[in-house]
């Protein structure tokens, strides 16, 4: 929660400075060992100080392949949030692992429907009523290119936007074109 940890930031510090915060992303659960555990931590401790935590969820491409993807994003989403009580401020990202800044994202129909089973299993540990208010975003190799097809679908409230967010012009690209359709 507050500390000196070098490399590290506390939610403490981080409340002066943002509003939301990315947990649970593949990168820190890949590189620095984050599990469902230490996620659900973060999301207290981030709560807590009245941050808003953005909860990363996908599976690798490997999970993907064996038609194993409901049964991680389930298992990260309920041990991400076991113990929390619903929070308005909470959004979700679904982010498959294997389209990360590889250029290779989900279909907008794949994403669809695994946001769909995300929210179906949020349902199911809250209410239905809160579900409505959720927000899951997409993220996932997003592009300027790309961007039209997934903000139609039913199930996607918006985007995680990653690589393409660091050149000016394309994410103005993806934020008027997303403007237009939600």
């Amino acid at each position: 929660e507050k500390g000196a940890y070098t490399g590290e930031i506390s939610p403490l510090m981080l409340a002066n400075l943002c509003e939301f915060v990315i947990i649970g992303h593949s990168e820190r659960r890949q590189f620095f060992g984050d599990t469902g555990e230490i996620v659900n931590k973060k999301i207290k401790a981030a709560l807590k100080v009245g941050l808003k935590p953005i909860l990363c969820l996908g599976e690798r491409l490997e999970e993907n392949e064996a038609g194993r993807t409901e049964e991680v994003v389930t298992e990260q989403l309920r041990s991400s949030l076991d113990g929390i009580a619903y929070h308005r401020d909470l959004v979700i990202a679904y982010e498959p692992v294997w389209a990360i800044g590889t250029g290779k994202a989900a279909t907008a129909q794949q994403a669809n429907q695994t946001m769909g089973i995300i929210r179906r299993d949020f349902a199911r540990l809250y209410d239905k009523e809160v579900t409505q208010q959720l927000r899951i975003l997409y993220g996932g190799s997003v592009t300027a290119d790309n961007i039209a097809e997934f903000m139609p679908q039913a199930e996607i409230d918006g985007a995680l936007v990653g690589g393409a967010s660091l050149k000016a012009d394309q994410f103005v690209s993806i934020v008027r074109q997303t403007a237009k359709i939600k």
